[in-house]
């Protein structure tokens, strides 16, 4: 059975998917998405952004590290420190579409 919405999809529906993704990605950063979609107004920007729910836990990955070696390779893999709690550094960083 096929679904009766897949005609009503146009190049600007995968342009709103990527410019939300991004969005969430980013953690809603205004900027790197206007950048990215060429937008002149911020008004443009925010539909993309409002939409999205940066506070779920569960849409970032979480990882600790003790050692300086450990704290290097998180940050180059793309973790921000978001805590620390008796030398343990708490590190997280946005899940990328469900990975």
């Amino acid at each position: 059975m096929e679904n009766p919405r897949i005609p009503n999809i146009t190049l600007k529906s995968f342009r709103h998917l990527g410019g939300s993704g991004l969005a969430r990605i980013t953690e809603g950063s205004v900027l790197a998405v206007k950048k990215a979609l060429r937008h002149k107004e911020f008004e443009n920007t925010m539909k993309y952004i409002h939409r999205t729910d940066f506070q779920d836990p569960e849409s970032f990955d979480v990882a600790t590290a003790i050692s300086v070696d450990e704290i290097k390779h998180l940050a180059e893999v793309g973790f921000q420190k978001f805590d620390e709690s008796n030398g343990i550094h708490v590190y997280r960083r946005p899940k990328r579409f469900g990975n």
